[in-house]
């Protein structure tokens, strides 16, 4: 393969692992502060270059790691980005207000709890020392009035979609019917 040798593909492989494990826990810290729950988070094919993220309805959300260009790893704010949008498909499929909203929710309590941390130049998965995160504990307890407590960890269930209701709002197609949600 034009020159990658053995070991440079041994480390794509560890270091797509330690992405993917990274992922799935900020994955997990903001589901459960939204009350949101999936099957798993994946790193995209290889091959795929037309879409950053995919949520798809039985709750696998798939990430590209690598710029479709270049090959070079993708900065981590911008994975956690797409996360967030992936995992604000699973109350809302479609790209309307309601989502547009809890997106920016997802993405704000991403940026409060240090997960998502855009602007930092040249911080590059490869370019990380030693292990990616902490195991995984929330960052800060909430402490607004109305904040759900943090949940013990646990395995992650099946979707459950909430439609948007309300005057003039159609309830979208269940999600079997839609297939994906692609970003």
């Amino acid at each position: 393969m034009g020159g990658t040798s053995g070991s440079s593909r041994a480390l794509d492989r560890r270091t797509k692992k330690l992405l993917v494990e990274r992922l799935n826990r900020d994955g997990a810290i903001l589901a459960r502060r939204f009350s949101l729950t999936y099957r798993s988070i994946e790193a995209e094919r290889a091959n795929v270059t037309s879409r950053y993220g995919i949520c798809y309805s039985d709750g696998v959300i798939k990430i590209r790691l690598r710029h479709a260009v270049t090959g070079r790893s993708l900065k981590y704010s911008s994975l956690v980005n797409t996360l967030c949008h992936e995992l604000a498909h699973l109350r809302y499929f479609n790209h309307g207000e309601r989502f547009k909203l809890f997106y920016q929710q997802i993405l704000e309590y991403a940026r409060a709890q240090r997960i998502y941390r855009p602007g930092r130049k040249g911080l590059r998965p490869e370019s990380l020392p030693g292990p990616p995160m902490l195991p995984l504990t929330p960052r800060r307890q909430p402490t607004a009035a109305g904040d759900p407590p943090a949940a013990p960890s646990a395995a992650v269930a099946p979707i459950t979609p909430v439609a948007p209701t309300g005057p003039g709002k159609a309830a979208p197609p269940p999600p079997e019917q839609l297939g994906l949600f692609e970003f």
